[in-house]
């Protein structure tokens, strides 16, 4: 019996120390921690010098945060579709939401390319952008390698079409 209890003790204690390192592994960056690696990754593969990232990377994340901010509103929309008993119009005043927050996110990222040119040269905010989603496929990549994998298809139902 005393050999048992031994025994589930050790148990236990190996199953918690996996979990604490399981956990360690599946932690999120913070914010601040994301950013940083982001910026490091655009600023080497689009080969910006240390001034210009200095300059640029403020004014890339004030946008970010702005079209976040757009994002986030545009999914709560979304998100009032799903309720039951959603009218006609009322899927009308989602959609028109949704697409009023993804013309203004478009016509936020135009007014920034206005900025940015005031820093770079085109080819460089070209540079800047194929690094951003180089950086967004290979963290994506590397996430569903590290234990969270993504499905690749969509939780939508199939339609009959």
């Amino acid at each position: 019996m005393k050999k048992l209890i031994v025994l589930m003790l050790v148990f236990l204690s190996f199953g918690s120390v996996i979990s604490l390192a399981a956990g360690r592994s599946e932690q999120r960056l913070t914010k601040e921690e994301f950013r940083a690696k982001q910026q490091a990754f655009i600023t080497e593969k689009a080969g910006l010098s240390e001034d210009e990232a200095e300059k640029f990377f403020p004014l890339y994340f004030e946008l970010q945060d702005e079209k976040k901010q757009l994002n986030d509103k545009a999914w709560k929309l979304m998100r009032q579709g799903r309720k039951d008993n959603v009218s006609e119009e009322q899927y009308e005043e989602i959609l028109e939401g949704v697409y009023d927050a993804r013309i203004a996110s478009d016509e936020l990222e135009k007014s920034y390319f206005e900025k940015f040119r005031k820093i770079l040269s085109c080819k460089q905010i070209y540079e800047v952008q194929q690094a951003e989603m180089r950086f967004h496929r290979e963290w994506l990549k590397n996430m569903r390698g590290k234990g969270n994998p993504q499905k690749s298809h969509s939780r939508r139902p199939e339609s009959g079409k």
